[in-house]
């Protein structure tokens, strides 16, 4: 009894020690700022952008990653592997779009228009404005960035002013990056930014720069505001120059 409790204690201990030198040598997201903390204006938007401009460049550099091999696996599509079909159907499935065919080109089409980047100047202005720079209750409380909603009960946070009749929460993301991921993936997916996404492809077509301001045009159901929500997320973008983060689009991407 006394070796087998031996026993259970060593390996007990070998399983925490290899915990710990997991967790040691997983990357960890950084710790968000209290963005309160910092004096309203220049100050406060430089610790904005300076947190966020890197956690959308990774998040982008995955997506065009998924992008970069959705384009080869099309380029030889009469010829994928099973292993390859499989990548590509769960890429699909990633992505929303519903009984994707590999034999049909204009899924193909409909799946290369939907893996794509979101300009970085975008979805900066997108969350200052939804966040006021990191600072609103649904920031603060839910890593939620965004204004993004949620529909089951306890999902997220109920909002003060919710109407009488409404069951909407505002979704609580786990950190911010998760904030950014849905947001990036709800763009690249909802029916109602369709508008969005052919402008963006028409660019890529005409090997012309993502613009932020320019794919913000597809933005238009985003907000109960409209097209002058548009014009506000537009000139964010021109006051805060944040057009210099927008990368040149690359031929290798091009649909």
């Amino acid at each position: 009894m006394k070796h087998r409790t031996f026993v259970f204690i060593g390996m007990a201990i070998l399983a925490v020690t290899i915990t710990i030198l997991i967790s040691c040598q997983r990357p960890q997201a950084p710790l968000v700022p209290d963005f309160q903390s910092f004096a309203a204006g220049a100050e406060r938007k430089q610790a904005f952008f300076d947190y966020f401009t890197p956690v959308v460049n990774a998040i982008n550099s995955q997506v065009l990653a998924d992008r970069t091999a959705l384009m080869a696996w099309h380029a030889r599509k009469s010829e994928l592997s099973s292993r390859e079909i499989k990548r590509v159907r769960a890429l699909a499935e990633q992505y929303e779009l519903e009984g994707f065919d590999v034999g049909q080109e204009a899924d193909w089409m409909a799946l290369i228009q939907r893996v794509d980047m979101i300009p970085p100047s975008l979805v900066l202005a997108q969350a200052a404005n939804e966040s006021a720079w990191g600072t609103s209750r649904f920031a603060r409380e839910g890593n939620n960035y965004f204004g993004q909603w949620c529909f089951s009960k306890g999902c997220g946070l109920v909002p003060k002013q919710r109407a009488e009749g409404k069951v909407h929460e505002v979704a609580a993301f786990d950190n911010p990056q998760a904030s950014v991921q849905s947001y990036i993936n709800n763009l690249n997916t909802h029916a109602a930014y369709q508008g969005l996404r052919e402008i963006r492809a028409s660019l890529r077509e005409q090997n012309k720069p993502l613009s932020g301001a320019a794919l913000a045009n597809g933005l238009g159901r985003y907000s109960e505001r409209g097209q002058a929500y548009v014009k506000e997320l537009q000139a964010m973008i021109r006051h805060n120059q944040l057009d210099r983060l927008d990368q040149p689009s690359s031929s290798s991407n091009n649909d």
